[in-house]
């Protein structure tokens, strides 16, 4: 199996998992985003939203397929900011699981996981974590969370190029200037093969 991750900007993936099935992350609404949109057709077997925000929770974007997937998928909750949700609620990551192939979107994650949600996230195959700070863990904490949970594969998302993005949050360069090496994808689609490992920038 070689599952297919595209990217559409800011938090939203399609992760297609062969004959598993597919889910997309986190579509927004037309006009959250600075300088990017969803395009006007999205399909999938399931959709999934962190949070209740309108940048995270378009989930009427996406016309699901009515095929069963045939993956499982599990929840952590955690906060959207770090004094316990006070500031910005509560987030949800997502746990994918299809055969040995593991993967977590950790959607708005703006405060430290817990012991147990760090034994949970050890070792996945991939990683979607926001690097972006402000409204979520930043570019400093992102590194330091790849390197504890030792991914084999991680994208990062939620952050400003010199084209997309909030103008509050940081720029992916700042993550990128904390990791000892990344890959650019240059598109928005990564085909997963059974050897790849590394820190994956897509666009």
């Amino acid at each position: 199996m070689n599952p297919i991750l595209t990217w559409y900007g800011h938090a939203c993936f399609k992760l297609e998992l062969s004959e598993g099935g597919s889910v997309i992350f986190d579509p927004y609404e037309r006009g959250s985003v600075p300088g990017t949109e969803l395009p006007d057709r999205l399909s999938a077997d399931l959709v999934l939203c962190s949070h209740g925000h309108g940048d995270h929770n378009a989930a009427d974007r996406v016309q699901l397929t009515g095929r069963q997937p045939d993956f499982a998928v599990s929840f952590l909750d955690t906060f959207h900011d770090p004094e316990g949700g006070r500031l910005r609620g509560t987030n949800r990551i997502t746990v994918v699981e299809y055969g040995s192939f593991r993967a977590a979107h950790l959607g708005d994650l703006g405060c430290a996981l817990t012991e147990a949600q760090m034994k949970t996230l050890t070792g996945l195959d991939l990683l979607l974590l926001p690097v972006g700070g402000h409204f979520t863990i930043g570019p400093e904490e992102a590194a330091e969370l790849i390197a504890e949970l030792q991914p084999r594969i991680a994208v990062p998302m939620h952050y400003r190029t010199d084209t997309m993005g909030y103008p509050i949050i940081a720029h992916v360069k700042e993550f990128l200037s904390l990791i000892p090496a990344y890959m650019p994808v240059g598109s928005n689609m990564l085909k997963i093969s059974d050897g790849m490992k590394g820190i994956f920038v897509m666009g």
